[in-house]
Parts: structure tokens; C-alpha cells; sequence
């Protein structure tokens, strides 16, 4: 028997995405918010928010909600790296299962243009951080290995760029898109060998958020959500890192919901580099162990395969404001999911994966993880 939704999403926003520093949190925000409040009808009142942000000034959340109209409600801020946005949004799911509230806000917002200078620096006080192993340079070497055991090529690797900039194309809110070929990714700029600079996510500004309720005729429902945070990375797994932590996590969702992978229609993962889509999708069962490059370059998870993977254009093309990337994956299954996703709609979808991997290199294998299953209302 299927499980019945634990929550509905009423209604989804996302601001634009891209390097926007003339454009400040508050106004992200704003259009983020104002969409899924316009998007989800009737009053502009929650019960409570969730904000999910990485690199923030302290007191943004209640600053941002105040210009918004929002006060007097409690405000709970959630920082998981990459995850961040999920995370919230796990919890607002988590709230409105249990009947603590009725309504819930879940926001996610990041301006990483005014933050960095470039590439995020790693965490001085973290044992790998303070050695230099940026994330760039984690994914590398998973992509290192893979291709030194025959489990992906370089071309496979570049496929996935060439797809998910393909299909942001159709995504207006997209940071990049374009028509590139294998040969023009594999000889993009080198950033972390094998990955070259098409095969990594951008710098990026933006929000996005969702209004949750309970579950309701018409609406997305969210059938489960999980989240994990990764055990210490040790060696005891043969496994390229995140893949445990990703699958566990997975693994929760179709527990809860007897879903088998092969029945989803869809899929938003965290693609910030080229082999983390890879690995995820072989980590989640969306394609069998070993067949994830192949998947990719034969077109099966482009649109228009049998099982699309990031339409949106993913992290690697619509951008990855770090806080808001998640509810930016959510708001675009739930585009698909009621047929409003325009060129890049996938036709007859009913389930649609999301799932999130909250980076960091802390001697874990992962800071967090959350995988979230939605279902056509």
C-alpha cells in the first residue's frame, strides 16, 4: 500500500539566479517569497519559518522576514552547507506531519558574490580544510577514481555538462545555459583535474521558497523526506565520498514510501560538479551500478529520456546560491509536476526526486544529505 502525503506544498518562488551583488538579500527574498505566497493564494500568513543559509550575517533571516512583512512568528535558521534549503524544508515537511503548525514558511537564500572573491575558501579550522582540500578538489578525485577503474570516461563526464546546459536553455531563470559539445567542455579551463570549469557549478545569488500545508486535493503532496548527516569518512566503505551518505539516505525515502526507483519520473540532484551527478544517480538506484555514464551520454536522463535528471539546468547551469539551491530543486518538481515547466516540461510526470548533499570536507563522509519524494496532486 502507498503511503499518503505527509504534507502539501501550496505554493513555490525562486528569484533569478546569478551573480547579482547590486541586488541584496532582502530583495531576493522578496521575489522568492512574494511568488510562492502568489503562487499558493489566500492570506500571506505562516505559523512559523525556516531559513536555510550557509554564509549569511547573523540576524538575516529575522531582517529579511521583517522587510517582507513577516514578525512575531517563530523564525528558525538552518545551516547544513549545500543542504541548507532541504534542510528547512525537511523540517517545515517534519512540522506540518506532526500537526505543530498549519502553515509554514521555508526560505533559502544565499549571496555568495559579495562573500567571496572567487571559489569558496576552505574552512581553516577543519582538519582537511586547513590543508587546502577545497571541494573542487574532493569531487576530483572521486572523478579521478572512477575513471582509473573503468567505471566512467572523460566524455561521460562532459555529457553531463553538455545536457544540464542544454536544458537550462529553457529555463529563463537560469544563470548559464547553451549548446556546448563534449569536445568544448573536456576543453574548457582546467580547475581541478579531471574537471574542467564546465563540468563545476558557478558562483551564485539567489533564493527560493516554498508554503507548506497539510495534504490537500490538487495539491504536490510531499509523499516522504529524509535527511542524513555522514558518518566519519574512514575508509571502511569502498566507496567514492557522499556515495554512502547519499544512498542511506535514499535508501530511507523508499523505505517509507515503497517506492522503487524505477518508478520516478524525474529527478533534481546535486550536480555542482559533473561526477556528483554521477555518483548520486548509481548512490539513489536511478541507474544501475556502473551505468550512470552511459546513462548520460546515451540521453537516458536527458529530456525527452526515460528518466530525466536536473531539467532545470541543475547546480552546474541554473546556478547554486548554496542556502537556496534546494527549494530551488523543489520549486522546480513542483513546476513539473503540475505541467507548468514550459520547454523543459517532462510529459506525464507523477513523482519527481529531490535530493541535496550538503558539501564540506570534516572528516565526514558528507555534512548532510536530504532526499524528498513529491507526487502529482
Amino acid at each position: 500500500m502507498s503511503s499518503p502525503p505527509i504534507a502539501a506544498v501550496e505554493g513555490v518562488g525562486t528569484s533569478r539566479f546569478g551573480r547579482q551583488p547590486g541586488t541584496g538579500l532582502v530583495r531576493l527574498a522578496f521575489q522568492a517569497v512574494d511568488e510562492a505566497f502568489r503562487d499558493a493564494g489566500g492570506p500571506r500568513a505562516v505559523d512559523a519559518v525556516w531559513v536555510g543559509s550557509v554564509f549569511a550575517p547573523a540576524g538575516t533571516a529575522q531582517r529579511v522576514l521583517r522587510a517582507i512583512g513577516i514578525s512575531g512568528v517563530p523564525v528558525l535558521s538552518v545551516e547544513s552547507a549545500c543542504a541548507s534549503g532541504t534542510s528547512a524544508f525537511a523540517e517545515g515537511c517534519e512540522a506540518i506531519r506532526t500537526g505543530r503548525y498549519r502553515r509554514v514558511l521555508v526560505l533559502g537564500l544565499e549571496q555568495m558574490s559579495t562573500a567571496f572573491d572567487g571559489a569558496i575558501v576552505p574552512e581553516p579550522s577543519d582538519p582537511e580544510g586547513c590543508s587546502g582540500l577545497a571541494l573542487p578538489a574532493l569531487y576530483a578525485m572521486a572523478a579521478t577514481r572512477w575513471l582509473a577503474e573503468d567505471r566512467v570516461t572523460a566524455g561521460q563526464l562532459a555529457a553531463v555538462s553538455v545536457k544540464n546546459h542544454a536544458h537550462a536553455v529553457h529555463n529563463p531563470r537560469a544563470q548559464y545555459s547553451g549548446r556546448h559539445t563534449v569536445e568544448e567542455v573536456l576543453g574548457s579551463r582546467m580547475v581541478a583535474d579531471p574537471l574542467t570549469l564546465l563540468q563545476c557549478c558557478p558562483v551564485s545569488d539567489g533564493a527560493a521558497a516554498a508554503v507548506l500545508g497539510p495534504p490537500a486535493p490538487g495539491r504536490v503532496g510531499v509523499r516522504a523526506v529524509a535527511a542524513r548527516s555522514g558518518r566519519p569518512w574512514d575508509h571502511t566503505s569502498d566507496r567514492v565520498w557522499g556515495h554512502d551518505l547519499v544512498r542511506d539516505t535514499g535508501a530511507d525515502v523508499w523505505a517509507a514510501t515503497g517506492v522503487d526507483p524505477r518508478e520516478v519520473d524525474l529527478a533534481e540532484v546535486h550536480d555542482a560538479f559533473t561526477i556528483g551527478e554521477l555518483v548520486t544517480a548509481e548512490a539513489l538506484g536511478l541507474s544501475a551500478p556502473g551505468a550512470a555514464g552511459a546513462d548520460a551520454a546515451a540521453g537516458r536522463t536527458a529530456l525527452g529520456g526515460s528518466l530525466p535528471v536536473n531539467p532545470s539546468g541543475g547546480l552546474l547551469s541554473r546556478g547554486h546560491p548554496l542556502g537556496a539551491t534546494g527549494l530551488a530543486q523543489v520549486a522546480e518538481i513542483v513546476w513539473q509536476l503540475r505541467g507548468a515547466a514550459g520547454g523543459r516540461q517532462v510529459p506525464g510526470a507523477r513523482l519527481g526526486l529531490v535530493e541535496t548533499m550538503g558539501g564540506g570536507v570534516s572528516v565526514l563522509d558528507g555534512n548532510a544529505c536530504v532526499v524528498a519524494l513529491l507526487e502529482r496532486g
